[in-house]
């Protein structure tokens, strides 16, 4: 499954240490699983788990502030823990111990004491589930059957397609999340999307509850007339209007923007609506979600400017869902897109890089590139009508950055974009205002991720 700050464990130790620890990460998964398994048998949580290609995170995050208003001692993944480590730590509740032999003993040994004594244990746990090759999802729910599963938007060109024999076969295998469901439990659905629905109706036929969200009219729970706010004439954030039950609320998110901050709230209404908590608890419950760092967010730049940071993962839905968000921002500057590599799609990476570039050429007025693959992505937006003088390429996030800050101009906004291994929050800290600010706001600032720049 996608590790998001687990990816550490590769790359750093010749190939002998490597093996070691591969075969000392394989014997470590096996006894965390077995722990978790005979942990939920002993406690027997409520179980939410959520997958899909986009906004995973987002989701279980605002997903955790609804249902903490309804259960006593609720759980959450932290940041993307979502592999076949992560969601064991997560349900032992220790922390990822990196590569210390003792932090693993003593997280073993705390599985351990949970399941040899009568402690206290979450009422609720809210799990982020990825997958990123065949098998991830379908071998996890042979032990981990939730009583609620969130499907989020599963991308047409999904990142790790690179891993699957089709785009299909990585939609099948979240959907295996969804048909694991215990008897009687809920299913909340992505509407937007008809394989969703379709699945939603197999899902009925099994005395499985659904609740759809998305924006579409068939949606339980629906989103609509989205709008960026300004404060004194600077991108300071965005509304939208959440439908649900016949009510019609208004919400407000600050310091981000995009649709999939919406879509992830919307999710967290849902989740609410088919565990009947009222509408009157799940709002205040929203008001308290926190978006995750490089996610849409927006940081002041220098020479005031804006940066919407989203460095976090790239995948083509999400590009394009950046680059579209573009379109409805005003400003007195021109719009920037600093675009990094997208990783993981196999076969289909030339032509989504240039699908990028015809698209990223209607609406920007400068394109940026990092690495290889985005290469084809710059060539495509010149033969797509941007002008060869306001596209350039480089080969590191660090370079990007400074190529961009001699051209800058306030009110211009910068979107930032790209896979992990791109590491353009690189780029955000050295475009910030504050870049003290870096560990505060920004993706990948822990000590483990620091020391492979």
């Amino acid at each position: 499954m996608c590790g998001g700050s687990e990816d550490v464990w590769q790359d750093k130790y010749s190939l002998p240490r490597q093996t070691t620890m591969f075969i000392f990460k394989k014997i470590l998964v096996f006894i965390l699983t077995l722990e978790s398994r005979l942990i939920l048998a002993k406690y027997k949580p409520y179980i939410i788990a959520i997958t899909g290609s986009v906004g995973k995170t987002s989701a279980k995050d605002a997903i955790y502030c609804v249902v903490r208003r309804q259960y006593k001692y609720p759980r959450k993944s932290e940041k993307s823990l979502n592999s076949e480590i992560g969601l064991p730590l997560t349900i032992i509740g220790v922390p990822n111990a990196w590569h210390s032999p003792f932090g693993w003993f003593s997280n073993i040994a705390r599985g351990l004491d949970l399941i040899i004594f009568r402690r206290e244990y979450p009422d609720c746990l809210v799990l982020e589930i990825g997958a990123d090759h065949p098998g991830d999802i379908s071998k996890t729910v042979r032990w981990l059957k939730p009583d609620c599963a969130v499907l989020t938007r599963i991308s047409r060109t999904p990142v790790h397609v690179e891993f699957f024999a089709s785009p299909e076969q990585v939609f099948q295998e979240k959907s295996f999340l969804a048909r694991a469901v215990k008897p009687g439990g809920k299913a909340v659905l992505y509407a937007d999307d008809e394989r969703l629905i379709a699945l939603g109706r197999e899902l009925k036929d099994r005395n499985i509850s659904v609740v759809t969200f998305g924006t579409s009219q068939i949606s339980d729970v629906r989103g609509g007339y989205f709008s960026p706010v300004y404060t004194d004439g600077i991108l300071s954030g965005m509304t939208f209007k959440l439908e649900m039950d016949g009510s019609s609320i208004s919400i407000s998110l600050p310091k981000v923007v995009g649709l999939s901050h919406s879509y992830s709230l919307l999710a967290a209404a849902a989740v609410g609506k088919a565990g009947t908590i009222p509408l009157e608890t799940i709002i205040p419950g929203l008001s308290e979600y926190v978006p995750p760092r490089g996610r849409m967010n927006i940081i002041a730049g220098q020479n005031e400017t804006v940066l919407i940071d989203d460095t976090y993962n790239s995948s083509p839905d999400a590009v394009e869902s950046a680059l579209e968000t573009l379109i409805s921002l005003e400003t007195s500057g021109i719009k920037v897109a600093l675009l990094g590599d997208m990783m993981e799609l196999g076969s289909y990476a030339s032509e989504q890089h240039r699908i990028v570039g015809v698209l990223a050429a209607k609406i920007v007025s400068r394109l940026v590139t990092v690495g290889p693959r985005s290469r084809i992505t710059a060539g495509e937006a010149k033969k797509s009508g941007l002008s060869s003088d306001m596209v350039h390429s480089c080969d590191s996030a660090s370079e990007a950055a400074q190529y961009i800050i001699q051209f800058l101009k306030p009110g211009d906004i910068v979107l930032i974009k790209g896979s992990q291994s791109t590491r353009m929050e690189v780029a955000v800290k050295a475009l910030m205002r504050e870049p003290d600010r870096a560990p505060e706001l920004l993706v990948r600032q822990e000590r483990e991720w620091l020391m492979k720049n």
